[in-house]
């Protein structure tokens, strides 16, 4: 892969997820999995706090003077270098045992985010990017595959992802999205971190999901945008992980899809 600036941020991050891979997956479909509701009804396991927990005691050690965001501790420090964490992406999956999480990590310089890793284990998968190295693939940086976005230039031609319909119609955009959703060629609901990383990989032509946190979507954007693709919100005005949801696509389709979400006036 191409040298990067941020090539020692991105080593640490990869071994981090190392570290962290290991916890999941020890606690991954444990009978003794301890489960709770958070104030906003959401669960978190005891493997989410760990993992996060093991994070920043690491970054506290490396990176002391940078800040850091994590969904179950908030946020430590005051840098505009900030380590955004998210310790298991999918927990609803995670605690039924489907397989489908990760843990992702990024690292955020003022509002550019710089690094990103998409860790997700039990898929036997990893993704990761850092800010003018390109996105990759693979199980480690010496045996990695370079990802590039598709080519797909119509929307009768693609393929899009979602999580749910849940929350489009919050936004008085349920008609648009399933009007849009009858529109292209494919749909299906690979769900959370995956629909984003399949279309870094070029297998998926646009991902797009209603309420999203900033952690759901830091460690995404690089990836995605590193392979060629563009990142912003429903509305198109926020770019990368600021706004409150997400529209990730090749590029090509980007502005057709912004114009078929868009609420009538």
């Amino acid at each position: 892969m191409n040298a990067s600036r941020y090539e020692d941020d991105l080593r640490l991050a990869l071994v981090l997820a190392d570290q962290v891979d290991n916890i999941t997956m020890s606690r991954f479909k444990a009978l003794d999995l301890h489960v709770e509701a958070k104030p906003d009804t959401t669960p978190v396991s005891d493997a989410d706090r760990t993992a996060e927990e093991v994070i920043r005691a690491q970054l506290a050690r490396s990176r002391s003077r940078d800040a850091i965001v994590g969904e179950e501790f908030g946020t430590t420090g005051h840098s505009s270098r900030r380590w955004i964490i998210d310790p298991i992406d999918g927990t609803k999956n995670f605690v039924r045992g489907v397989p489908v999480w990760a843990t992702l990590i990024a690292l955020a310089e003022g509002d550019d985010v710089v690094v990103g890793v998409v860790s997700a284990p039990a898929l036997g998968r990893r993704w990761w990017a850092a800010q003018g190295s390109g996105a990759w693939s693979g199980r480690s940086l010496s045996s990695a595959t370079r990802l590039h976005v598709s080519g797909v230039t119509s929307l009768a031609d693609a393929s899009l992802s979602y999580s749910s319909l849940t929350g489009w119609s919050q936004l008085g955009l349920q008609r648009r999205f399933l009007d849009l959703s009858d529109s292209v060629w494919r749909t299906r609901a690979y769900g959370d971190f995956w629909s984003y990383m399949l279309v870094a990989e070029g297998a998926v032509d646009a991902a797009m999901e209603p309420e999203l946190e900033l952690y759901d979507m830091a460690a995404l954007v690089p990836i995605v945008t590193e392979a060629g693709g563009t990142f912003t919100s429903v509305d198109g005005t926020a770019t990368g992980p600021w706004g409150p949801n997400a529209v990730a696509s090749n590029g090509h389709l980007h502005g057709d899809i912004l114009a078929a979400l868009r609420a009538e006036e």
